[in-house]
């Protein structure tokens, strides 16, 4: 795995999720290999041509001779036509959105898990804070006693 979107998964709950295709550069394949991507700020636009990945943050490869390189240009996610008219649907039906979570390769192929997603509310991230604190209590009590 290449990189992943914490903050997604703590401000989301996820509903759904979807393996899609990205369009990059060589020398952006190579830059994610290398751990270069960040999801600060990401997010995913349906448009009537297709889906895209907006603000993706991939750094320049540093044996890339190009001038015009842009880490946070719009790149293009591979999903098929069916898929894409089945999201809308699911998003405009239920109000929910559609975030990506993870970048990995499966093979030599790079891949983008999106998910359709609903927002948590603050009480949820609270619940999550308080049970991931007792649970790491319990792990340091349980680690002492030994």
């Amino acid at each position: 795995m290449f990189a992943e979107n914490k903050k997604a998964k703590f401000d989301y709950e996820v509903i759904e999720s979807y393996e899609a295709g990205i369009q990059l550069t060589g020398a952006e394949v190579k830059s994610v290999r290398n751990g270069g991507a960040n999801f600060a700020g990401a997010r995913v636009l349906l448009e009537a041509e297709g889906a895209s990945l907006i603000g993706l943050n991939i750094q320049k490869y540093k044996h890339d001779s190009r001038e015009d390189f842009n880490p946070s240009r719009t790149r293009k996610l591979l999903l098929h036509k069916k898929e894409i008219v089945a999201i809308q649907t699911k998003m405009r039906s239920a109000g929910l959105t559609l975030v990506p979570l993870k970048l990995y390769n499966k093979g030599s192929l790079v891949k983008v898990q999106v998910a359709l997603v609903r927002g948590k509310k603050k009480f949820e991230k609270r619940e999550l804070i308080k049970k991931r604190d007792s649970n790491l209590e319990l792990a340091r009590r349980l680690k002492t006693n030994r």
